[in-house]
């Protein structure tokens, strides 16, 4: 049975009263400090490692990540398919903390960031441009709408692979992937008591000596490195995307790249006065705008956009999806050489790395709003309900700027550069500008893109304070200071050194050792889960025993031990 008291620095780490663990805080600081030192310093040397990195991890080790991905979706649904999925995270009577609602609505917020709103529209119109290597849509895309706007074959075929292949990014394997952060620490926390921390995931797995010491140690300075890279990159994104908003309004001169540095800097210094100041509502309240913001963007396009396309769109992209979603997931561009390399370490390899390097910060926040809720109900609110919000963004974004580029609507101003290309940190603001009432919409954009920079380096703060000290859930603020200052830099140092690229570059990185991280913490979730189904047999078998012995006046103490003795015969067969 699993341990339920908590030792003393468990209780002082539960009530904010912990230090630093200092050989993970430590050798994290070493470790981001040094390296954004380093690429400020020579960036031009760092951009030539972070391009060799990328080459040598996508070559050797991206297959890796396509694998790891698919194969945690496979491990989620075996899980909530079986008698696993019947336990509870928490006591047995304990009841979710948030209504359903209130829950999917916290899930949706986890996961919904700088991201979305970057990659809405770039992401869709890229794969549109310039599809996967070996691919079956040649040809050139027209904007032929004849025959009561029928769309050419291959404009049509590129259209639907430009949105399958974005909901693959973007759907199931991504909420898998923080299923299985989530899901080991929630059973740490709400059924064993323990503090809020990547190591105690792995105790079934390692026993509690072992994630005590320094294995534990290790296991939480990889998480937290990872963490770091991971905010990091989704803070140089948002910048990029804010810049590029400034600039298409005429305000500033995006070949300036101080303009991104002020920028980090001004958003550096909000989120310090928050940490430090306390004013934790003013975030609460910063972070439910921002969803209001989003839907009503969604809404908005939605209404004065294509709608009736749009949500046919929405949709036949998801049936196309799941239709393909094998081949799809599995797809390593194994056949395509260079060109298939360089488009995996460009878009899968990255986004895998991304939310691997994601996971603990997500990991930790939707297992604390977790209790009380079944392994089944966790696993399909996780992977259910956001990804499927989560399509209709893109069907939404994407797809009004697809329609726009096929139909040549009047006034349409093409998102295709003369380079043949899409500008990744315009592509938002350049169909935005094609909708009625384009000012109101781009400024709103950019203060959702400043809004998730902000909220996601506060909370993400948070969560990095809590790893370095073990689980407090109240960490100093000095330590929360720090980590908001370090992601900032280094967010800053990754666009001195090569701007998208080593963004990419650094998530790619760091994810590949928590990879291995992740695939034990699969391993002692089953096996704690498994433990717990037989556990939970044996109870209600000894239960229905005494209850038919004493409906007829049957002695039970032979019936348990032959019990006992056919089970051990049973146990002894099956090794």
């Amino acid at each position: 049975m699993a341990k339920t008291a908590t030792t003393d620095t468990e209780a002082q780490v539960q009530t904010g009263q912990a230090s630093l663990v200092k050989w993970v805080f430590w050798p994290t600081a070493v470790i981001v400090v040094g390296l954004s030192a380093v690429t400020i310093i020579w960036p031009t040397l760092m951009q030539a490692a972070f391009e060799s990195i990328t080459s040598w991890i996508t070559s050797n080790f991206g297959w890796w990540y396509v694998f790891l991905a698919f194969a945690f979706v496979v491990f989620c649904v075996a899980l909530g398919l079986s008698k696993k999925g019947d336990i509870k995270l928490g006591r047995p009577d304990d009841e979710p903390e948030f209504s359903l609602m209130s829950w999917f609505a916290l899930l949706f917020a986890a996961g919904m960031g700088i991201g979305l709103v970057f990659f809405g529209v770039t992401e869709p119109m890229s794969h549109f441009v310039e599809p996967r290597p070996g691919e079956d849509v040649s040809g050139v895309i027209s904007d032929s709408t004849e025959h009561g706007g029928e769309v050419a074959t291959t404009t049509a075929k590129r259209a639907q692979s430009a949105m399958a292949t974005t909901f693959l990014h973007w759907g199931f394997q991504p909420w898998a992937i923080y299923v299985i952060v989530g899901l080991s620490l929630a059973l740490a926390i709400h059924r064993r008591g323990r503090p809020l921390s990547v190591r105690w995931g792995l105790e079934p797995l390692f026993g509690e000596k072992r994630v005590k010491g320094t294995f534990g140690n290790v296991i939480d300075v990889i998480a937290l490195v990872g963490t770091v890279f991971g905010v990091s990159t989704s803070l140089g994104l948002g910048v990029n995307q804010i810049t590029a908003g400034m600039a298409h309004m005429g305000w500033v001169d995006e070949s300036n790249p101080w303009i991104k540095y002020v920028l980090i800097a001004v958003v550096t210094a909000c989120v310090l006065w928050s940490v430090l100041t306390g004013v934790s509502k003013g975030m609460k309240w910063l972070s439910n705008t921002n969803l209001v913001l989003a839907g009503g963007l969604v809404l908005f396009l939605l209404i004065v956009g294509p709608t009736q396309f749009l949500l046919k769109e929405f949709v036949q992209s998801i049936g196309y999806y799941l239709q393909n979603y094998l081949g799809l997931s599995m797809n390593t561009s194994a056949f395509q050489g260079e060109a298939g390399e360089a488009w995996q370490a460009g878009w899968s390899t990255f986004y895998w790395g991304w939310w691997i390097a994601w996971s603990p910060f997500v990991g930790v926040f939707i297992a604390r709003i977790s209790r009380g809720r079944t392994v089944r109900e966790f696993i399909l609110g996780v992977m259910g309900v956001p990804a499927t919000i989560t399509f209709l963004w893109f069907a939404v974004l994407g797809g009004n700027a697809i329609y726009r580029e096929i139909h040549k609507t009047p006034g349409y101003e093409s998102i295709i550069g003369s380079d043949g290309g899409v500008d990744s940190n315009a592509a938002l603001f350049q169909m935005l500008a094609q909708i009625p009432g384009s000012a109101v919409l781009i400024v709103g954009a950019m203060l959702l893109s400043a809004i998730f920079f902000i909220t996601s380096s506060d909370s993400g703060s948070l969560v990095m304070a809590m790893l370095a000290t073990g689980g407090d859930s109240e960490p100093r603020s000095w330590i929360r200071a720090f980590f908001a200052v370090a992601t900032s830099v280094l967010a800053a140092a990754l666009l001195m050194a090569g701007g998208l690229e080593a963004l990419q570059a650094a998530s790619i990185s760091v994810a590949l050792p928590f990879s291995f991280v992740m695939v034990l913490l699969a391993i002692a979730t089953w096996k704690y889960l498994g433990a717990n189904v037989r556990r939970n047999d044996k109870l209600r078998r000894e239960a229905f025993i005494e209850e038919i012995g004493e409906a007829y006046g049957l002695e039970t103490e032979e019936t348990e031990s032959t019990t006992k003795k056919s089970d051990s015969w049973w146990r002894g067969l099956r090794k």
